[in-house]
């Protein structure tokens, strides 16, 4: 049986192997293959990469009901994101009245109608009391004697003795309800929780109805021929006209002015002077011809330079003003009445040009002010001119070659005040115009790391001190001119030469927007006489704005010059030494810039 089955198997596989060798019909296995795919393809079992987006065609039931289902939260990974906002606010426009509609609605509503009286609000009770009742009164004349001996009279009337009690009822309040419902059928609200609620809708509702006036807004584009666009927005508060050129094919144009005169209403004005004709019929017509000169289109037209004018100067100035001032009058405690002023003005005039790689950074200050205290003579107590130039030149990376000219003087006389042995007040003048006068020149490299932050090294300077009036001349003293060795400068001599090597620093810096906070810093040293001994310059001022006229100033100013001496008592004897000189102002100051 098992031989049988066998033989029956192989007869079957030699019988398919001749059919498929001896046919005459070749079978491309590619096409084969593309005929199985088309046919997955019509099935819907496999889809083709290449498919087209249907046309989808959506009434407004469908579309609102479409996003309303994708606005569910959990199908959104922020329910805040604002297209899942703009989206909620697009169903909300779409499915509610416009919005003039709501505005009618709202305006002629009946607010008057959802009132309810304020007595709703309290629950009352009455009380019963008894009080007295008022007697009668008889009136008698002040002259007769009978009255005057009465002991029963006020002020010349005369008063029963017998007081009666009377029952009376008043209505008191022993509750206040936290909400009360409307006595109306047709109110919409189920209770209001305080009175007058309906008048605070109403006051509500026409505030939003004025703002939504004022804060709508449309914008129009108006174009003619050409590709010129002029925008304008339509509002209730746009008084603007602009001018627009209307222009036909010819390119010829009129100008005409478009306004908004109100929320919904465009204004259109013709320019002054601008006539309205119409031309008359052309009957006749020349055979005149015009010679033009064909352009090629396919080259690039050249472009004629525009010459500007650049601005190498830039100017600005500051000035502020100071004013303290107080009174005293029968004061217990003590003090004086004092007033005090100062004036700060300093201009600037700054040059760049960057073509030739030079800039230059120049200003000119001056801060004047006096004090009056008690019945002391008024004192000056702030003086101080000066000039401060530098100009550069590119050199490298942040680095210029940079020269630098500073110069400080004063402007009125200077006393110094004191007692006599007798005790008697008096001054003397220790200093006035030109007397001293400091005079700093260098030359070095300037490095800018910043906008703000200027670093001046200046290797090669040269300081002079000048006091052109001095005390001290031909071996003699003259005590009403200026003692010029409390400056530095050498008796018989009107000036003090010194080179050395300058380095200065100027820094602005912003720790908030409304605070600014100045440094300069200037240092110098002697080449010859005494180099360790460094003369330091450093003024800061420190400005907090508190509205575009009025800040707060603090000023300091701190100066050590081993050449300038003054009067110390050391060990009983009054010796002459340097010392640190420190000046600071601080109060609000009137700034204006301009």
């Amino acid at each position: 049986m098992r031989l049988q089955f066998f033989k029956f198997f192989l007869l079957i596989i030699l019988t398919n192997t001749c059919i498929s060798a001896y046919s005459q019909e070749k079978i491309n296995n590619q096409t084969f293959t593309y005929n199985i795919l088309d046919s997955l393809k019509k099935s819907g079992v496999r889809f083709s990469y290449d498919q087209k987006i249907p046309e989808i065609s959506l009434s407004k039931y469908q579309a609102l009901k479409f996003l309303k289902e994708n606005l569910h939260p959990d199908k959104w990974k922020n329910s805040n994101d604002p297209l899942r906002q703009a989206l909620t606010r697009l169903i909300y426009e779409s499915s509610h009245s416009p919005v003039d509609s709501l505005k009618n609605e709202l305006n002629k509503y009946p607010y008057d109608s959802l009132n309810i009286h304020w007595e709703k609000f309290y629950i009352w009770e009455p009380l019963k009391l008894r009080i007295p009742v008022i007697p009668k009164m008889e009136f008698h004349s002040s002259s007769d004697s009978t009255i005057k001996a009465d002991s029963n009279l006020i002020n010349g009337v005369k008063v029963s003795s017998v007081t009666e009690l009377k029952d009376t009822t008043i209505m008191v309040i022993i509750d206040t309800l936290n909400n009360v419902a409307s006595p109306f059928s047709g109110s919409p609200f189920k209770y209001f929780s305080h009175p007058f609620q309906a008048d605070s809708l109403k006051s509500a509702v026409r505030l939003l109805l004025n703002y939504l006036d004022e804060r709508d807004s449309v914008l129009i584009n108006l174009t003619g021929v050409g590709k010129t666009v002029t925008p304008i927005i339509l509002n209730s508060k746009s008084e603007k006209i602009m001018r627009f050129w209307l222009k036909n094919e010819f390119s010829d144009s009129v100008t005409i002015w478009i306004g908004n005169q109100g929320r919904n209403t465009i204004g259109l004005y013709p320019e002054q002077g601008v006539n309205f004709r119409r031309t008359a019929r052309q009957s006749n017509y020349a055979k005149a011809k015009i010679n033009l000169d064909a352009i090629d289109k396919t080259k690039l037209q050249e472009l004629q330079n525009i010459a500007l004018n650049p601005q190498y100067w830039k100017y600005r100035t500051e000035s502020a003003f100071f004013l303290t001032q107080a009174a005293l009058s029968n004061w217990v405690k003590g003090g004086e009445n004092s007033i005090s002023t100062a004036l700060d003005i300093t201009g600037y005039a700054d040059y760049n040009n960057k073509k030739l790689k030079i800039s230059s950074n120049n200003f000119a200050r001056i801060k004047f002010g006096y004090l009056k205290s008690g019945k002391e003579k008024l004192q000056k107590n702030i003086d101080l001119l000066e000039t401060n130039s530098k100009l550069n030149h590119k050199a490298f990376g942040k680095f210029d070659f940079s020269a630098i000219l500073l110069f400080k003087t004063q402007v009125a006389k200077g006393r110094n005040y004191f007692k006599t042995s007798s005790g008697k007040d008096t001054s003397n003048v220790v200093s006035k115009f030109m007397n001293p006068a400091v005079l700093t020149i260098g030359i070095g490299l300037d490095f800018k790391p910043n906008k703000t932050t200027s670093i001046n090294l200046s290797p090669l300077s040269y300081k002079g001190t000048f006091v052109t009036d001095p005390a001290y001349m031909n071996n003699r003293y003259d005590s009403t001119k200026i003692d010029q060795t409390q400056y530095g400068v050498p008796k018989n001599r009107k000036s003090l030469n010194e080179p050395g090597v300058s380095f200065m620093i100027t820094n602005e810096f912003k720790p908030i927007e409304t605070v600014t906070i100045i440094n300069r810093l200037q240092l110098f040293t002697n080449y010859i006489h005494n180099p360790q001994n460094v003369d330091v310059d450093w003024e800061m001022i420190a400005t907090a704005k508190l509205n575009w006229f009025t800040d707060v100033r603090l000023n300091t100013h701190l100066i050590f010059d081993d050449d300038t001496k003054t009067d110390k008592l050391v060990d009983g004897v009054i010796k002459k030494t340097a010392r640190i000189q420190f000046k600071e102002v601080l109060g609000f100051s009137l700034f204006f810039r301009f």
